[in-house]
């Protein structure tokens, strides 16, 4: 299903179809290093993440993580939308770029148009971003869109503590 268009993007949601991108984007450099391993090793694993993780937010909650397709070439490169964490009230916005379209503009186009469609569509406020300090170029693009660095937290579970970030 189509959630917005911008210029050069289309965010839609993700499909079993898409499971070798999947496998691609969660096991590429970018993604290990800032996000962390999944274990989604095989097409097998990342279709059951696409119906377990992604199709279950959109109908638990009615937004999730979208797939970011060039327009021109029908190619995907990538995530953005929203997740809703247990430990957080409200949702935050996620992104994740395949590494050869980082640094184009794509992700800032499509989280700005994530964040429109979060406010106007969806009636979410605020919205949350969070991300580790190390991450310069998540947390340039957080405030880029508009959000802001409000704390910093230690997810559940986790060692290291995350920027909170608020609209």
């Amino acid at each position: 299903m189509m959630i917005a268009e911008t210029t050069r993007l289309l965010l839609e949601e993700a499909a079993t179809k898409d499971a070798h991108f999947f496998l691609r984007l969660m096991n590429s450099g970018t993604w290990l290093e800032h996000i962390g391993n999944r274990g989604i090793g095989t097409e097998e694993l990342a279709t059951a993440y696409i119906n377990n993780s992604l199709k279950a937010s959109y109908s638990k909650n009615g937004y999730g993580l979208f797939k970011m397709t060039l327009k021109a070439s029908q190619t995907p490169i990538g995530i953005c939308g929203f997740v809703k964490r247990d430990y957080l009230e409200h949702p935050d916005i996620g992104f994740a770029l395949l590494p050869a379209y980082e640094g184009q503009g794509y992700a800032f186009e499509a989280a700005m148009e994530t964040m429109k469609y979060g406010s106007e569509v969806l009636g979410l406020a605020p919205i949350f971003g969070i991300t580790p300090n190390e991450n310069t170029r998540s947390k340039k693009l957080l405030s880029k869109i508009g959000l802001q660095e409000v704390d910093e937290i230690l997810p559940p579970g986790e060692d290291k503590k995350v920027l909170l970030f608020s609209s």
